[in-house]
């Protein structure tokens, strides 16, 4: 009996938190295994709600306190229903000047909300794909990091301005 009174106050509170977020159109992870390979990509299939109201787009990450850079650059895709792609190359800050990762979380992964895209109108109908790979560099040297180490999860997010 009292266990399924604590259970139903877990199930209202997690019901609260996600019923808050009244400007979330799309928000879904994929995750990374051991270390995100620069071949590996996280793909999000997406048909949006409508094809005149303005949107803001994000990349989400999880990482934890393994991930050794105070920067992050990825390279981002978004192609249109009819073929039509364009690719980004964003550049985040991931550290302070003393290296504390930034990010919101009190275990030692931390979650992080980047910008993509502000304001953007789908005025294609159909179905978009958004690909995110990470494209990091260590500093002198010519090759790019063949494993990202500390990247738990990958995510992409659609929200109501």
């Amino acid at each position: 009996m009292r266990l399924s009174r604590v259970y139903l106050i877990l199930f209202s509170f997690a019901l609260m938190m996600v019923s808050c977020d009244s400007n979330r159109v799309f928000d879904e992870y994929k995750s990374v295994p051991n270390v995100w390979h620069k071949d590996s990509i996280a793909s999000f299939k997406i048909n949006p709600p409508d094809s005149i109201n303005p949107y803001n787009l994000f990349v989400n990450l999880r990482n934890t306190n393994v991930y050794k850079y105070n920067n992050l650059i990825l390279i981002v895709e978004m192609v249109f229903p009819h073929g039509k792609t364009i690719a980004d190359t964003l550049e985040y800050k991931m550290a302070d000047p003393s290296g504390k990762l930034l990010g919101t979380g009190l275990t030692d992964i931390k979650e992080n909300k980047l910008w993509y895209k502000e304001g953007v109108v789908f005025k294609e109908v159909g179905e978009y794909t958004f690909n995110i790979q990470h494209a990091m560099r260590e500093n002198g040297k010519v090759n790019g990091v063949v494993e990202l180490e500390g990247v738990t999860d990958v995510g992409f997010r659609i929200e109501k301005p």
